[in-house]
């Protein structure tokens, strides 16, 4: 999935870095590597491959991350979707 970004300027997700204390939760559990680390605290780095499941904030021991649920999860859900039924339609992944 490198280079992969759903839609423009709509993820949700927001890092308060006052309250980071580096833990680095939020990289070890973000899917799409929207966090990296720099001077001792945590990082949005891209922010387009945010995909809003909420795994950051979820696991955030001090509550520095918000994300809303919303239009980035529900793409991520309807590419998963499309791209299946276009490998399933191409004949690469058989069933029977």
């Amino acid at each position: 999935m490198k280079g992969f970004r759903y839609l423009k300027n709509v993820a949700t997700v927001e890092l308060e870095q006052e309250k980071c204390t580096g833990c680095g939760r939020c990289i070890e559990v973000c899917p799409h590597q929207v966090f990296s680390f720099g001077n001792k605290v945590a990082l949005i780095t891209d922010k387009e491959r945010c995909m809003e499941c909420g795994a950051c904030a979820k696991n955030c021991p001090v509550e520095a991350i918000k994300v809303n649920s919303g239009v980035g999860c529900a793409t991520g859900l309807i590419n998963e979707w499309l791209r299946d039924r276009k490998i399933f339609k191409s004949g690469s992944k058989c069933c029977s």
